[in-house]
């Protein structure tokens, strides 16, 4: 029944964090800003779909795909974030974030 519990919280979270993830890649306006929906909140919202496969797969023996995938997702998430961000300064995007310099003293 604990089990049960974890499982389906961990679902409820993850589904959450994709939901929020989805919702800032869509509403976001610029390439820089639109990098945080799935680096960040979409990574965490799979991870927890990950972990709550894993959970259920206790009864029947562990299972190191799930795991696997977790990271590689861990890995891989950063370094596209990183290599598209930096694509987008060297093609000189427009961002619309506030720079430091923007601020008064």
């Amino acid at each position: 029944m604990l089990l049960e519990i974890l499982i389906s919280a961990l679902l409820l979270v993850g589904s959450f964090f994709l939901l929020v993830g989805s919702i800032g890649l869509g509403r976001l306006p610029d390439c820089f800003m639109r990098l945080h929906g799935p680096t960040k909140s979409t990574t965490l919202g799979v991870g927890g779909m990950l972990l709550a496969a894993v959970l259920s797969s206790i009864p029947d023996g562990l299972s190191l795909r799930e795991m696997l995938i977790a990271l590689f997702l861990f890995i891989t998430a950063p370094v596209s974030a990183y290599l598209i961000g930096q694509a987008g300064l060297r093609r000189r995007l427009p961002s619309r974030a506030p720079l430091p310099e923007d601020f008064p003293d």
